[in-house]
């Protein structure tokens, strides 16, 4: 039975796509939809960096800034798709974005994850990528999201592929 759906969100152009697609998903399990964005640990290494070379950049500043900028976002984006920030819990992790989603996965005991891709080229499409990791090493179900775009594409990419 699938009770919690995790749904990363990286405020790329996907994001409301997957929020609808999540939220959708969700409804029709009668599931929680729990929402996740991962700030990458190199971010904030950049920051230190900036920090070491003598510029006066405050890193937890940075990071609380960052946070506020992406809630703020996100509550946007929950109105958008007509769902309460109330009603749905937003984590924020910070570190490497495959290890925080598995390890979240784990922590709150959820059952499914919904999450895009990016990569548009079907020989490629997981290389190198957080969603490659996470769905060769996630220990529960993942249901990988494509918008119209994404979907045409591929779907010529394997016509293409017929033909030859």
């Amino acid at each position: 039975m699938i009770k919690n759906i995790l749904a990363p969100i990286a405020f790329s152009k996907f994001s409301e796509g997957i929020l609808r697609f999540a939220a959708e998903t969700a409804k029709a399990f009668g599931a929680q939809l729990i929402l996740v964005n991962v700030i990458n640990e190199r971010d904030i290494e950049a920051v230190q960096k900036i920090t070491a070379f003598g510029y006066k950049v405050d890193t937890e500043h940075y990071l609380q800034t960052l946070i506020q900028e992406r809630r703020k976002e996100m509550n946007q984006l929950l109105e958008k798709v007509g769902l309460n920030s109330d009603d749905v819990p937003f984590h924020f992790e910070v570190g490497n974005p495959a290890e925080k989603l598995l390890q979240l996965v784990v922590r709150e005991n959820i059952d499914a994850v919904v999450m895009g891709v990016k990569n548009r080229d079907i020989r490629t499409l997981f290389t190198g990528s957080v969603a490659e990791r996470v769905f060769h090493r996630c220990p529960v179900t993942v249901i990988s999201y494509r918008d119209e775009e994404i979907s045409k594409h591929l779907r010529k990419r394997v016509l293409k592929h017929m033909d030859s």
